[in-house]
């Protein structure tokens, strides 16, 4: 597949998502950018949310995973189900009943002014990192397959990726981005299936898929030995189960598709169908990383980890109808991702430190398309970091970085959400530092004080930890009366 013809792709691709932002962006006030007027078909939501769940991350790094920890991912992603039953029947209703835009201002009610800054803070980071790392991962793909022939900088290729998200989400945002990810959304499962299939077909042609899959080393799935590794099943269940929570319900991007529902009951049934499909869809891709590695074994083709996919693909062993829906499929999955972070992180800094809301229309509207462009450029520069910073496999970054910054949000909501005291509002920000450096210090010795190595479950602790901390600050005044508490 020649450079050229891979620009003609993006460029026809971009076309349908401007064409899509056009129909949907003509009311581009910021209710319509924030919460798409709450008039978001329930199953149009799910369906996209699916490809914004997954991202390029997935798309890349899953396939390539399988030749080091077989399908012990799929003990993380059957955690998600629990996860996803909290933010259905704790979450969901909290954040409906409050009618909240931003769902930080939750901590405003609970704690106080500054519990509340600290928790859009650490959402900012988080999702500043997240959004980066995806990103980069598309970047990445890009220069490897077309602007690297041209001699085009690295800075220019993500440039240009960039760019191209803000062209169709600056004018109506989320209202936009419910149907564009859906789009996206189809698109990237196309991909993965017509590669499945395809392969199947020169690599197996007379023996059933099913069968070979479960033959091979690779797709052993449970991890019940070695307590104490990473892959270990109780420790992945569980760390499963609080990434989505903190990922997905403690998440401003995730939740604002979610709020935009009509209604609570819509909220819910989009995430009960979402959690199903990611089971069987995250099953795809480990799949589809059997025989990727075969394929590549039998073609004699040498790379692996993230770069495996896309050498197969663009390969040209199976056609060009692969090669083409590869590098849709990955935009995609990309795209359907980022922007969404992008018009959160739009979303978050407007309502939780600007206060757009009280603006008069059209200066809310021109401040909200300044701070769109701001973070733009910041994920430019985040990116440009990564290029130099990182040498793993994509998805073990996102899930390290995620532990560090969404502990101290895992930590503020269990306090609020399932105690009854109110903590010293003014130094919840320095719990919220302490607790990630704690977690470090643990990560990087707990090997020599306990013989333990900790994978994903790191995120707990730093959320425990950071519960600790607030129950040291504890203090004898009441909560607010508008406080919402479960428990």
């Amino acid at each position: 597949m020649t450079p050229t013809l891979i620009i003609t792709v993006i460029g026809l691709y971009f076309l349908l998502l401007i064409l899509v932002s056009y129909f949907t962006g003509r009311k581009d006030d910021n209710d319509a950018f924030f919460l798409g007027n709450r008039q978001s078909p329930w199953f149009v939501v799910a369906f996209g949310m699916v490809g914004a769940s997954l991202s390029g991350v997935t798309f890349i790094s899953v396939p390539g995973w399988v030749d080091g920890s077989s399908f012990s991912y799929m003990q993380v992603v059957l955690g998600y189900l629990l996860g996803y039953f909290v933010i259905i029947k704790v979450l969901l209703p909290l954040y409906y009943r409050l009618e909240l835009t931003s769902i930080y201002t939750y901590l405003d009610q609970r704690f106080g002014f500054y519990s509340y800054k600290t928790g859009a803070f650490f959402f900012i980071l988080s999702r500043v990192i997240g959004a980066s790392f995806r990103l980069y991962l598309v970047a990445i793909v890009l220069q490897y397959a077309v602007f690297e022939q041209y001699n085009v900088p690295f800075w220019v290729t993500v440039l240009v990726t960039i760019v191209l998200i803000w062209v169709y989400t600056f004018r109506s945002g989320i209202k936009t981005i419910i149907w564009t990810d859906t789009l996206q959304t189809a698109f990237m499962l196309a991909a993965v299936i017509l590669t499945v299939i395809l392969i199947k077909d020169q690599l197996i042609p007379e023996q059933g898929l099913i069968s070979y899959i479960a033959d091979s080393p690779k797709s052993k799935i449970f991890f019940w030995e070695g307590w104490g590794t990473p892959n270990f099943f109780w420790t992945q269940f569980l760390s499963g189960a609080f990434i989505t929570i903190v990922m997905t319900g403690l998440d401003q991007d995730m939740m604002q598709k979610n709020l935009s529902c009509r209604s609570l009951s819509d909220a819910q049934k989009n995430m009960t169908w979402l959690s199903i499909t990611l089971v069987v869809v995250n099953l795809i891709f480990l799949c589809l990383g059997v025989l990727l590695y075969d394929y590549a074994d039998a073609a004699g083709i040498t790379e692996t980890g993230d770069k495996l996919y896309p050498a197969v693909a663009l390969s040209g062993g199976l056609g060009l109808v692969v090669a083409v829906f590869f590098i849709i499929g990955l935009i995609a999955a990309a795209y359907s991702s980022a922007d969404s972070a992008l018009t959160a992180l739009t979303t978050s800094f407007c309502v939780d430190f600007l206060d757009v809301k009280k603006m008069e229309a059209g200066k809310g509207k021109r401040v909200r398309k300044q701070v769109h462009i701001a973070f733009s450029l910041v994920l430019l520069l985040v990116i440009l970091v990564f290029k130099y910073t990182v040498d793993e496999s994509v998805i073990k970054e996102l899930f390290v970085a995620a532990g560090y910054t969404y502990g101290p949000l895992l930590g503020l909501y269990a306090f609020g959400l399932f105690s009854k005291l109110n903590v010293r509002d003014k130094y919840v920000p320095i719990v919220a530092v302490i607790a990630p450096i704690l977690s470090f210090i643990l990560k990087s010795n707990s090997k020599a004080w306990f013989n333990y190595e900790f994978g994903f479950e790191l995120l707990i602790v730093n959320g425990l930890l950071t519960y600790g901390g607030l129950l040291l600050l504890t203090t004898k005044k009441e909560p607010p009366v508008t406080e919402p508490r479960v428990a």
